[in-house]
């Protein structure tokens, strides 16, 4: 706790945009704001597990930018903000592990992209969050440095592959935080957390210094509790990059813009909703039914015009994602061969096949190897155009399918995800239950088009968050930050306040 503006306000439960107020205010200082989170940290933590790493410059940086704005320097709008940073991001302070052991350690010699705009930002990094190993996993059971804990219930996982960035944010442990998205694993994990997760555009955020899972697919974006701190950091973060070659050159609008727009007047009213017909029924629980048919309800009675819309090709989108992604990450991971950098295990009178498998062996867990085994199996001599080939046909028919949706509505909305959080192990022995949790994330990143993970409410049969996904048209991020802010404004007018007051307390050390 620390006062601001005369009275004790709860730090580590403000939002990143009121930190920003109070900080610019000179209502409380940036060390005061990055030691309440730190001491978060080392509160809930332990149970948690949500950081791999803490930074332990935290506050010297936080101490800079209280001395800059004492100097009555010109500032950017989240200065002196602390922030969470998924593991698969490099940072040149810091461990980069991707959640790998083959990683153990490595500190790169630069800084993501990403990570270098939230330090111009002048963002206070708390350190690096736990994820499964090399992004593979829906939650972070594959973490080669254990799983992280949902904090709405600590026997239940926290989504994946960005669990960590997730439960940090959920668990008051960091206001805002980056993760990486590509079939799912920032919107997943918000919608089990009751969270916000944005997978921006397909080349809107820089890729450069991501450790790449499946280059094609992989985004960066924002985690946060309220849609308008996720626009805040994608502000930060969007834009061109020319050290990335997939990156859009052009220039975007503001999203916390069209977030605050959203949150003003009828921001719903005539806007098509298209409800995408293959995206519920057979394998969803009961609970997401029935919260998402009342959200949809709200909306409708906001002004939106509820639309059916079909997207016949969506049922084969899992089957084309888990060969197009395993097919990617088999290359892309090609280069941990223990020559260059990582892990390195010692094979006495071996070749350096000898080394590299030995190192391989070791340095990678189960779903990875699982991964690249079926990925070198989908590229291989005779089976390319069977699999691979067949998986890139099926992903322009996806974008297709999009396309016809977006002439019949504005927005297209889905539950994020089909289940609240189940148990830890409960899918371990069976990896196709496992990549079936993200059937209806995984169609926007074949497509490239932005989704927005948001709260909807609890599920009634276990009381656990249940997420709501908003889609729209390549490039037009901004009215999922629109959209998404207006239906969270609906929902906290019925709840009596945000999702998250209703989390339970977490046992501190």
């Amino acid at each position: 706790m620390s006062a601001a503006a005369g009275s004790s306000i709860d730090l580590t439960r403000t939002s990143a945009a009121d930190l920003a107020a109070h900080l610019a205010a000179g209502e409380v200082s940036s060390v005061e704001v990055t030691r309440a989170h730190l001491d978060r940290i080392a509160a809930v933590d332990g149970d948690v597990h949500a950081f791999l790493h803490i930074n332990a410059a935290a506050l010297e940086t936080a101490a800079q930018v209280d001395a800059d704005r004492a100097d009555g320097a010109t500032l950017p709008p989240l200065a002196g903000v602390p922030i969470a940073i998924k593991d698969v991001l490099c940072t040149l302070d810091m461990p980069s592990t991707s959640g790998s052991r083959i990683l153990e350690g490595w500190v790169p010699p630069y800084d993501a992209t990403v990570v270098a705009r939230l330090r111009a930002a002048r963002m206070i990094p708390l350190g690096k969050t736990n994820m499964d190993e090399f992004a593979m996993g829906s939650s972070t059971e594959h973490s080669a440095y254990g799983p992280t804990k949902n904090p709405w219930d600590l026997t239940r996982i926290p989504g994946g592959s960005g669990g960590g960035s997730a439960a940090a944010v959920a668990a008051f442990e960091a206001p805002v935080a980056l993760g990486s998205d590509t079939g799912g694993s920032i919107r997943q994990p918000a919608a089990v957390t009751g969270s916000v997760g944005v997978k921006p555009t397909y080349g809107g955020v820089s890729r450069y210094g991501a450790i790449a899972l499946a280059s094609s697919l992989d985004q960066v974006g924002p985690v946060s509790r309220s849609v308008l701190d996720a626009a805040l950091v994608h502000d930060v973060i969007g834009g061109h990059d020319p050290r990335d070659a997939t990156s859009i050159p052009d220039a975007w609008p503001s999203m916390a813009a069209a977030a605050r727009a959203g949150q003003t007047g009828d921001a719903l009213r005539g806007v098509r909703v298209g409800v995408v017909k293959q995206l519920e029924g057979e394998g969803f629980q009961a609970g997401v039914k029935s919260v998402y048919h009342e959200t949809l309800e709200l909306m409708a009675a906001a002004g939106a015009e509820i639309v059916e819309v079909s997207a016949p090709h969506f049922e084969y989108a899992v089957a084309a994602y888990y060969l197009i992604l395993p097919a990617e990450a088999s290359s892309n991971l090609a280069k941990f061969d223990s020559v260059r950098f990582g892990l390195r295990s010692e094979v006495p009178g071996g070749t350096v096949e000898d080394v590299m498998g030995a190192t391989r062996e070791a340095g990678f867990g189960p779903e990875v190897k699982r991964r690249i085994i079926l990925g070198t199996y989908a590229l291989s001599a005779g089976y390319y155009d069977a699999y691979y080939g067949s998986a890139q046909k099926v992903r322009t028919l996806i974008q297709r399918d999009f396309a016809a949706c977006f002439e019949q509505a504005d927005i297209l909305v889905s539950p994020s995800a089909p289940t609240t959080a189940f148990r830890f192990g409960e899918k371990l022995a069976d990896p196709l239950a496992m990549y079936l949790n993200d059937v209806t994330t995984i169609p926007a990143n074949l497509a490239g088009v932005p989704g927005m993970g948001l709260p909807m409410g609890l599920a009634p049969e276990d009381g656990l968050p249940v997420g709501l996904q908003i889609m729209a048209p390549a490039r037009q991020d901004a009215r999922l930050y629109t959209a998404g802010a207006a239906i969270e404004q609906l929902l906290e007018a019925q709840w009596g306040g945000p999702l998250w007051a209703q989390a339970p307390e977490l046992r501190t050390a």
